[in-house]
């Protein structure tokens, strides 16, 4: 899997003063939302899994509840266009941050599909465990195994949510879409039921700050970008903007599907910088 980078390298600037304070207090209170309802979450697993096998008709409402409250405790602006689908299959959309994982579960129902890599990450790969997350590796010998765990999700009537982009941004561009997931939608007994929704995602910095300012890409750690916007005082806002989905069965192939998905999220992308691709 190819990771972005970009020339210039993101902005990085120290926390002081009164901004430790905002720090302190908005971090108590996202872990101890995030921390506290995955507890619940669990709990109600417990007797969920037995009961419904891979359907969680339950446990998604609190993984929604907590991403909202996200964004009313960092104090950033959400808003969105459209409206999720009601249709079984997958949505798709542009990759620019972390923040993404709330952003898009705040206003849906999904799963996100994410390398495998991120399992095992301290603290994020818990929380993705908990919440459903599918872990897939695009290369090597588990590839067809992880098409397979792929397929079976969908089946299962799970929502999911993959970056055909293969990689995160710094926000300001959308990269082309690459086909490889696509292929799972065209499997027997998919094709004729399933939908796919292009959706793209707008990150505006706050006022004055660098337009990148949530954008996370390259090597960038996690702790220090988290740190940055939890300091902020004024915050930005993002927008979601659902497009019409589009039945899989109208697609000649996967390239297609792939490329109809990407014209549809660069239709709505608000880009502040030129687009490299």
């Amino acid at each position: 899997m190819t990771t972005w980078r970009s020339d210039q390298a993101p902005e990085v600037a120290p926390v002081s003063g009164l901004r430790w304070a905002l720090v302190v207090l908005r971090g108590l209170a996202l872990a101890l939302v995030t921390y506290g309802c995955l507890l619940l979450l669990l709990l109600v697993r417990l007797v969920e899994r037995p009961l419904c096998g891979l359907n969680r008709p339950v446990t998604p409402l609190i993984t929604q509840f907590v991403c909202r409250a996200a964004f009313v405790i960092l104090g950033i602006g959400l808003r969105t266009r459209g409206s999720p689908m009601r249709y079984k299959g997958a949505v798709v959309a542009n990759h620019g941050s972390w923040l993404d994982i709330f952003t898009l579960n705040a206003v849906q129902r999904i799963y996100f599909v994410s390398k495998s890599q991120v399992a095992e990450w301290p603290g994020i790969g818990w929380l993705a465990r908990a919440t459903g997350t599918v872990f897939i590796n695009r290369e090597g010998r588990e590839a067809r195994a992880q098409k397979e765990l792929f397929e079976a999700r969908l089946r299962a009537g799970h929502k999911l949510l993959f970056f055909p982009e293969g990689t995160s941004t710094d926000g300001l561009r959308v990269l082309p879409f690459k086909s490889t997931l696509f292929a799972a939608f065209f499997a027997e007994g998919l094709r004729e039921t399933l939908h796919v929704q292009p959706v793209t995602v707008n990150y505006h910095a706050p006022e004055g700050a660098d337009p990148r300012f949530y954008g996370w890409w390259g090597d960038m750690e996690f702790g220090p970008h988290l740190l940055k916007v939890l300091a902020q005082p004024r915050q930005g806002w993002v927008e979601i903007v659902f497009h019409p989905p589009v039945a899989v069965a109208d697609m000649r192939d996967r390239k297609a599907l792939a490329l109809h998905c990407e014209r549809a999220v660069r239709s709505a992308f608000s880009p502040r910088a030129p687009e490299v691709t």
